[in-house]
């Protein structure tokens, strides 16, 4: 996760980047330009985003802001036997939150969809290739890099093991996304990779005792 963790990073703060230059419109992901729709997972997913980051904001309120909201929730006064949970709900709607906080909010499941088929037309082929600029490259081969990434950080989340092929399509995620993120040809000395090479050295090394260990108990 020490290696995995910056790379998630770094791939969601490129395609956001990409995606907001390409877009040209403020808040883009919740009133994209009239020309492009999301597909329902991705239109879930930013709601969903929105309102976990709503929740986050209205939790640093004090009692009296959250109190404040009410005039804006219930305009007409509060009805009575509201519980606590709908007045909350309610109350948070009112929040503005910036489109820096959704996409903090938006998981590694959003990015890696993007690269999917069902986007090839509308952000493939007129952007999001430019996030990773190889002209060699295809969206088929850069979707299956982020799916193997994603399935391998996904049971590490869960302390899962990541294991022999698993371990070697992970480890090649890696050094694919590392190496090929936002530069035309693949290289060992981009920043990303040059920021993470110890980290990563020491997980091959790690994965190498490990297997050691493991063979010792085979008869």
């Amino acid at each position: 996760m020490t290696v995995m963790a910056p790379i998630e990073i770094a791939l969601r703060n490129t395609v956001a980047e990409n995606l907001s230059r390409y877009f040209g419109v403020p808040n883009w992901l919740q009133q994209p330009p009239v020309n492009f729709t999301w597909k329902v997972p991705e239109r879930n997913k930013i709601t969903a985003a929105v309102d976990s980051a709503k929740r986050a904001e209205y939790s640093k309120l004090n009692q009296g802001q959250k109190a404040a909201l009410d005039s804006q929730a219930y305009p007409a006064g509060r009805p009575l036997n509201t519980s606590h949970l709908q007045r909350a709900k309610n109350r948070r709607r009112h929040l503005t939150v910036t489109e820096g906080q959704v996409i903090a909010e938006l998981t590694l499941y959003f990015w890696k969809r993007l690269y999917g088929p069902e986007y090839d037309q509308s952000l493939w082929r007129t952007t999001l290739k430019r996030t990773f600029p190889d002209k060699s490259l295809s969206r088929a081969l850069v979707a299956v890099q982020l799916e193997n990434f994603y399935q391998a950080r996904n049971r590490l989340a869960h302390h899962e093991p990541v294991l022999h092929q698993r371990f070697a399509n992970t480890m090649a995620a890696i050094v694919f996304i590392t190496e090929r993120l936002d530069t035309a040809r693949p290289s060992a000395n981009t920043p990303l990779a040059m920021l993470l090479s110890d980290d990563i050295a020491a997980v091959r090394a790690s994965e190498n005792a490990l297997r050691n260990r493991l063979d010792a108990y085979r008869i």
